[in-house]
């Protein structure tokens, strides 16, 4: 839970998906086994340190909805409010950012995908992180940042500090 006037959001890439059905569509890609793995172990962190969403707003891409259905397995204490959006898929960081203007929740996750992930995150921060794999933001990587601001429409670029950066070390 985060204090009067914070707001926190939790950014995941998806798990890592798999690639042995080369006729699958790109949106219907599943999970593989290494995904899976990893994305049970991001649950777990995330409850560990109580870091539970209130509000889910979810790519509807399968990879997404498997990595949200494996983190939402550990995170016992809340049941957040789900949201399926097709806005998410391989969305931009613009598009990242007008879809997380409309949360309401103080604590929001977002599940979405590379490049445009990786590309917000950096774009949230008000200080560059110099961790490797943020830059790279591998699959399972989650982005934990808070912001001074009374409500989500009024976020803008450059306003969050990192609380923490995650990646599975399944996903390293």
């Amino acid at each position: 839970m985060t204090p009067t006037g914070h707001h926190r959001l939790i950014l995941t890439r998806h798990a890592k998906s798999s690639w042995d059905d080369p006729l699958i569509e790109d949106q219907d890609r599943p999970l593989n086994a290494r995904g899976r793995l990893a994305a049970t172990e991001l649950g777990d962190f995330l409850a560990s340190r109580g870091l539970e969403p209130e509000e889910v707003i979810c790519s509807s891409a399968l990879r997404t909805r498997e990595t949200w259905d494996r983190v939402a397995g550990a995170v016992i204490e809340t049941r957040p409010e789900l949201r399926y959006s097709d806005q998410l898929y391989h969305a931009s960081p613009e598009t990242l950012l007008e879809v997380l203007r409309t949360a309401h929740a103080p604590t929001v996750m977002i599940l979405g995908h590379n490049p445009g992930i990786a590309e917000f995150a950096r774009q949230l921060l008000a200080r560059e992180v110099l961790d490797p794999n943020f830059r790279r933001f591998p699959t399972g990587a989650t982005l934990i940042v808070d912001f001074q601001i009374k409500d989500w429409a009024d976020l803008e670029p450059g306003q969050g500090s990192m609380l923490d950066f995650f990646t599975p070390t399944r996903d390293r």
